[in-house]
């Protein structure tokens, strides 16, 4: 079976273009809804090498906001790379979740995930 870092990656890679989802429902997607952080750290994780393959931009904070604490990536950037995907945030810098919130996955299409990368 998969790491959790690299169930983590195979849930955001399924997040489309101009969609957001947040830690904590990754983490329940996972099947581990107190596991938000470890989310995190996972899309911290990602080198340089392999973050052009997991569109890490698209998890944000529960309450829509950017909350990334990067060396490599700021706030400004993750912002910047969803509003070029047509996510458009207010004055006050949150995202509406009604109109760019992904829906997720059901646990059948985790599965068929999961097992198609064994």
């Amino acid at each position: 079976m998969a790491s959790f870092f690299d169930q983590v990656y195979l849930v955001v890679q399924q997040i489309p273009r101009g969609k957001v989802a947040s830690y904590g429902q990754v983490a329940a997607i996972l099947g581990s809804p107190r596991a938000a952080r470890t989310v995190g750290w996972a899309l911290a994780s990602l080198r340089e090498s392999n973050e052009d393959d997991v569109p890490w931009q698209r998890v944000i904070n529960s309450q829509g906001r950017v909350s990334i604490r990067s060396m490599r990536h700021g706030v400004e950037e993750q912002q910047r790379l969803l509003e070029e995907e047509g996510v458009e945030f207010d004055a006050r810098g949150y995202v509406d979740w009604r109109r760019f919130g992904w829906d997720g996955l059901s646990p059948v299409e985790l599965e068929a995930l999961l097992e198609s990368e064994q």
